[in-house]
């Protein structure tokens, strides 16, 4: 039965990260700057929700990309994403939840990591979408976390991130400080345990990533990189292993 639901989460991941390669190609522009109107190729894109969600634009190419090749590996990405999520989780109600967030925090990774932005469009619903799941998971029989851990944990990331924004912007965006509240969330239902794992994990990830560029001559000691790919990786990470604790 774990492997259907695996190979279910698999087939939601990869859909729903083929239906995001049209907002990755909006949201890539640096802070600032409206959103884009048009795909790379320079064809305009439709209005409304579909203009979010078509997989390719008007020429039939897929939104961003080079070659349907390299598109491919967003909805690869996100269907191992879910997949792994769903043999972590199991059949437990909380699985709704991360398989809903997974597309687009892999999506907030990825235009971080190319514009260091993390978008309002996408920070903020996607902490309210996960305190509700997160609250109605919690009411059924099953579940395995505190939705009173998640609002605490939530609560507590935000609060924390936004002290260290305040002290040093330059160490903090405030894009960070409200991802927190998602991340928070999705750390605390597992308790304050994993919540510690998962922020510990963060540091080690941000710090080993600046250390690879620093010795690859890619970066300095000074250079700007974005904190949401390691704050949303190590946020997985805690929650696989909270997921498998008993």
């Amino acid at each position: 039965m774990r492997l259907l639901v695996m190979a279910a989460a698999a087939v939601w991941g990869a859909g729903a990260g083929w239906c995001s390669l049209a907002a990755f190609s909006r949201l890539t522009v640096p802070a600032g700057s409206p959103w884009r109107s048009s795909c790379p190729q320079g064809h305009l894109l439709p209005e409304g929700l579909y203009g979010w969600l078509a997989p390719v634009c008007r020429a039939g190419a897929p939104h961003g990309y080079s070659s349907a090749l390299a598109a491919a590996t967003v909805p690869a990405g996100t269907a191992v994403l879910c997949a792994v999520l769903a043999q972590a989780t199991g059949r437990h109600p909380e699985l709704i939840t991360w398989l809903v967030l997974a597309p687009p925090a892999l999506l907030l990774a990825l235009v971080d990591a190319r514009v260091h932005r993390l978008p309002d469009v996408l920070t903020l619903p996607l902490a309210a979408v996960t305190l509700l799941l997160l609250g109605l998971a919690s009411v059924m029989p099953a579940a395995r976390g505190s939705w009173l851990g998640a609002c605490s944990g939530s609560v507590g990331l935000a609060a924390v991130f936004l002290v260290i924004f305040l002290l040093s912007p330059r160490a903090m965006g405030f894009g960070d400080v409200k991802l927190a509240l998602t991340v928070g969330g999705a750390l605390g239902w597992y308790g304050w345990r994993v919540m510690l794992l998962g922020v510990f994990a963060v540091y080690v990830i941000a710090a080993a990533h600046g250390t690879i560029l620093v010795a690859c001559r890619k970066a300095t000691g000074t250079t700007a990189l974005p904190f949401g790919p390691p704050l949303l990786l190590g946020a997985l990470l805690g929650v696989t292993i909270g997921a498998a604790l008993p």
